[in-house]
């Protein structure tokens, strides 16, 4: 028999805030796939071909886009980590923020070595500087054209 994920209960207020949590189009995913289809840069979302079925994938230059919430992600861990531990099932948030951030990174190195260039964007990133999490887009599969290029002389 499996354990139960979760032990203990949840308010009704946190259960119903935990089931408006989406995994696929997010807002940030929503915001920054628009901004991508206004400068024509064609992509797949939830691309399931390759490891950690990226948010967008840019097939054509083998680029895996991850867009990250800042909390379930464990964006500045150290500081988020002592507060989670003082609260209400410390324990659970704990262990789940740290299986995320342990994932990731073998999500990162799997298609690393498939040959992928991924990308992570943090929420807020996208949400207050889009502008800058497209040029480093633009930025990167500019910088792999030109590796194209250098394999034909």
């Amino acid at each position: 028999m499996t354990e139960p994920r979760f032990k203990g209960t949840a308010s009704p207020k946190s259960h119903y805030n935990m089931s408006k949590i989406r995994s696929k189009d997010t807002s940030i995913e929503l915001i920054l796939r628009k901004a991508l289809w206004k400068k024509g840069i064609h992509y797949r979302k939830n691309y399931k071909e390759i490891p950690g079925s990226p948010d967008i994938a840019i097939t054509k230059y083998k680029i895996a886009i991850f867009c990250d919430s800042e909390f379930f992600h464990g964006k500045d861990w150290e500081v988020l980590k002592p507060k989670l531990e003082k609260g209400s099932n410390g324990d659970y948030w704990v262990k789940k923020i740290e299986r995320n951030i342990q994932r990731d990174d073998e999500k990162d190195k799997q298609l690393l070595f498939e040959g992928w260039i991924v990308i992570r964007f943090w929420g807020k990133d996208i949400t207050h500087n889009l502008d800058e999490c497209i040029r480093v887009i633009e930025e990167t599969i500019f910088d792999v054209l030109m590796g194209m290029d250098l394999l034909y002389y």
